[in-house]
């Protein structure tokens, strides 16, 4: 079994501590070149430690999710402006889904202006955040409770869910295939987000770009399935083009 150097040990620290680590910096922290930086972080993703991204790398292998906390860190800028942008979306006088995620959880922040909203929810996190807002009902699915994120999940939050026929649905995943496939590391969270698309008129996705960066191997279901798609950046073509051909409506909300 190969040894980590040093520097690389520390390099897997500060990415476990952060959920991401960016090439620039790390060289300039560690006072060496980009390229040998670089070396580093292939060698750490050969041994799956880490994943590649654009610039850098994050915590997590094709199987295995980074931390909940972790990824509040990845791209917050991001995911705010693509909460609020969504919230927009989201009329008064309506009712919805929202599910686990840390994107989704920024479309509840953005909702404390809402008025007559009802919300259904399996995210223990978005019920913390707006359970004091004055212009929305709130209610929680039942079922059990996953302690890494704080979801509902499990087949009574699915017949939970499949109880309701609501106006909006807001959904993250975490992570987008190039064939337009949506993805996420749990089984039993799959089930609930296909309970939640199901049971929508109008399905919201919230995913920044680096969810295009990441694999996984549940399969939600497919992007021809939403309605609207914010993001914060340009799709590559081939996405783009399955979008259009889907008739998906894409909004880029900059940070």
């Amino acid at each position: 079994m190969e040894i980590l150097s040093p520097r690389q040990t520390e390099i897997l620290a500060l990415a476990r501590e952060s959920g991401r680590v960016d090439v620039e910096e790390l060289a300039v922290s560690f006072k060496v070149s980009s390229q040998t930086i670089r070396k580093d972080l292939n060698d750490l993703c050969e041994k799956q430690l880490l994943q590649r991204i654009h610039g850098g790398a994050i915590v997590g292998s094709g199987i295995e999710n980074v931390s909940y906390e972790a990824r509040r860190l990845l791209a917050p800028d991001s995911k705010r402006a693509i909460g609020l942008r969504a919230a927009q979306l989201i009329p008064d006088n309506s009712s919805m889904l929202i599910n686990i995620g840390t994107t989704t959880e920024q479309v509840a922040h953005a909702l404390k202006d809402h008025r007559g909203l009802l919300v259904i929810t399996n995210n223990v996190n978005a019920v913390g955040i707006m359970k004091n807002f004055l212009g929305i009902e709130l209610i929680i699915a039942g079922g059990q409770v996953r302690r890494s994120d704080g979801g509902i999940i499990g087949g009574a939050a699915v017949d939970f869910i499949n109880q309701f026929k609501v106006d909006y649905a807001v959904i993250g995943v975490s992570a987008i295939d190039e064939d337009g496939s949506l993805l996420d590391y749990d089984f039993s969270e799959v089930r609930v987000a296909q309970a939640i698309i199901a049971n929508a008129r109008h399905v919201i996705l919230v995913a920044d770009l680096m969810k295009l960066e990441r694999k996984a191997p549940f399969r939600i279901g497919h992007i021809s399935q939403i309605n609207t798609l914010v993001t914060d950046g340009d799709l590559p073509q081939r996405l783009q083009a399955i979008c259009k051909e889907h008739e998906v409506r894409v909004f880029i909300a900059q940070p």
